[in-house]
């Protein structure tokens, strides 16, 4: 049986902007068709944590994904980063995942533990949350993705191919 795994992605937010560089990395991972995984995909949330957590969970309990990737767009950063957790005031949760063996041999990612005051660490940590309070053992990860350009695009897309692999082992 395939291993299933959500994949989140935002919409823009501002209208300069042509498009979210976590959005675009998904298109690119949609038009693979030789990954061995059953890959459900809710892209272009709205940026507003309320609306895209609850159509996040609801997604969550309607398709019990094996794991759960959820992505954001980060401007000023030049890798793609992994998030250890997010804070909700004086509350922290972290993921499960070891992220230190999960992004062994990536060359294009680092492990932030900032995971931004914006719509992305609200969701991942209402994410985090909902999987406690229901005691799920799905492994979840929230990846910033950094601009995607033509010089950056083929590290950023097989570094984060290699993070499925490795989360769908976990």
């Amino acid at each position: 049986m395939k291993k299933s795994i959500l994949l989140t992605s935002f919409d823009t937010w501002l209208s300069d902007q042509k498009s979210n560089s976590s959005d675009d990395l998904l298109a690119e991972v949609s038009r693979l068709h030789s990954l061995p995984y059953d890959l459900t995909f809710l892209r272009r949330l709205p940026v507003d944590v309320q609306l895209a957590s609850s159509q996040v969970i609801k997604k969550i309990h309607e398709v019990q994904p094996d794991s759960i990737i959820c992505c954001g767009m980060a401007q000023k950063r030049t890798l793609l980063s992994v998030e250890v957790g997010a804070s909700y005031g004086e509350s922290i949760l972290q993921t499960t995942v070891d992220l230190e063996q999960l992004v062994a041999a990536a060359r294009a990612v680092e492990i932030s533990h900032d995971c931004g005051k914006f719509v992305c660490e609200g969701l991942y940590y209402s994410v985090l949350d909902e999987l406690r309070q229901y005691q799920l053992t799905t492994p979840c990860i929230f990846v910033h993705v950094p601009i995607l350009t033509a010089e950056n695009l083929s590290s950023i897309l097989e570094d984060f191919l290699l993070i499925i692999h490795r989360l769908a082992l976990w």
